[in-house]
């Protein structure tokens, strides 16, 4: 018999919003059992802005896809618990998990065309959604998706409804897909990639919009990307991912001033730095593992410089380190912690 699920408090003693468990997504094949998401656990609480960052293939996606239930076959939970507000939301029935998805948790994904239907309307989008969702009359439903059409920055409202998604932009079409997942008002949002296929000034748009919207409607945020700037800009904390497990999580001030585990460092130490003279930005050698290929002990271990015999035997948990926690052997208790080679050190433009 299953163990009921155990709901654990915030350091403010609230229920999070949001609360994965040791999240295990499988993917049988015929050469076995892949794992893609490995004992996965994190907590959002409302209005908070969670990033989940980490090179393409490090789970991030998958995680996202497995909170909302649109896992793609033969994808599955294996095991862990995702609860909402609390109650257990991994093994609803489909019918009641349809329901859920949009009324309580809406998916912002990267590609706004691959969430618009062609042949509607901004506004038939808008109103249909309202209409399942929520008890408004049609003329009700219109009056409200003008006024979310307002508030993402869409001008002329009351002209632009009635255009398809082709008329608009990209940058334009990505706010029209922030409202459709604002429009029955969700308890948390799943920004996939939101700002990817985006140029540079209309992402610092965006960004600023989702963090206005979350703040006024205290709405919690799972920001998905691989930009550690877009994090910086916009999280309140950072969860870091890597061959499907999670490596370091905390405060995006403290991850990214002083990230405690060395793909952060690397990850760190790759972006550029204005005014910073820096020889060369710091590369991290390798590549991400396959599925079938994931090494023992920490998944990291070949590509890190600082790997010792106990990285290679055995998987570190997270561990407190300072005002984060890292799952990495250098911060055990009585670790013999080697310092920081000097172009993870020196990458950001600090000098020896």
């Amino acid at each position: 018999m299953t163990a009921p699920a155990v709901t654990q408090l915030n350091a403010g003693g609230t229920v999070p919003l949001l609360s994965v468990r040791n999240l295990r997504v499988e993917f049988p094949s015929r050469r076995g059992t892949l794992v893609a998401i490995d004992d996965v656990s994190f907590d959002i609480a409302r209005g908070e802005v969670l990033g989940v960052v980490g090179e393409s293939g490090a789970g991030k996606s998958l995680t996202g896809a497995a909170i909302i239930g649109l896992l793609e076959p033969p994808g599955r939970i294996a095991g862990g618990e995702i609860l909402l507000d609390g109650e257990r939301i991994d093994n609803l029935r489909a019918d009641k998990l349809r329901r859920l998805r949009g009324r309580r948790i809406a998916m912002i994904f990267q590609d706004p065309l691959t969430s618009l239907n062609p042949l509607y309307t901004v506004g038939q989008h808008l109103v249909e959604t309202m209409l399942t969702h929520l008890d408004l009359s049609p003329a009700a439903a219109r009056e409200r998706a003008l006024a979310l059409l307002d508030e993402v920055g869409i001008p002329a409202p009351a002209q632009r409804i009635d255009h398809y998604p082709h008329q608009f932009s990209g940058g334009m079409r990505q706010r029209v897909v922030i409202a459709l997942a604002l429009c029955a008002e969700p308890e948390l949002i799943i920004a996939d990639e939101p700002t990817t296929a985006l140029d540079v000034s209309v992402q610092a748009q965006i960004i600023a919009l989702l963090r206005r919207l979350c703040r006024q409607h205290h709405t919690a945020v799972m920001l998905i990307t691989h930009d550690m700037g877009v994090i910086a800009e916009t999280a309140d904390r950072v969860a870091v991912m890597y061959a499907g497990r999670l490596v370091e999580i905390g405060p995006v001030v403290d991850v990214v001033r002083a990230p405690a585990h060395p793909y952060t460092r690397g990850l760190m130490g790759s972006i550029p730095v204005l005014g910073a003279e820096v020889e060369r930005l710091v590369q991290i050698d390798g590549a991400m593992p396959r599925l079938t290929a994931i090494p023992a002990g920490c998944a990291f271990n070949p590509r890190c410089a600082q790997a010792f015999a106990r990285c290679r035997d055995a998987r570190p948990p997270l561990i407190g380190a300072g005002m984060t926690r890292a799952a990495c052997w250098l911060h055990a208790p009585g670790a013999a912690a080697s310092p920081a080679p000097a172009a993870l050190r020196y990458g950001r433009g600090e000098q020896p």
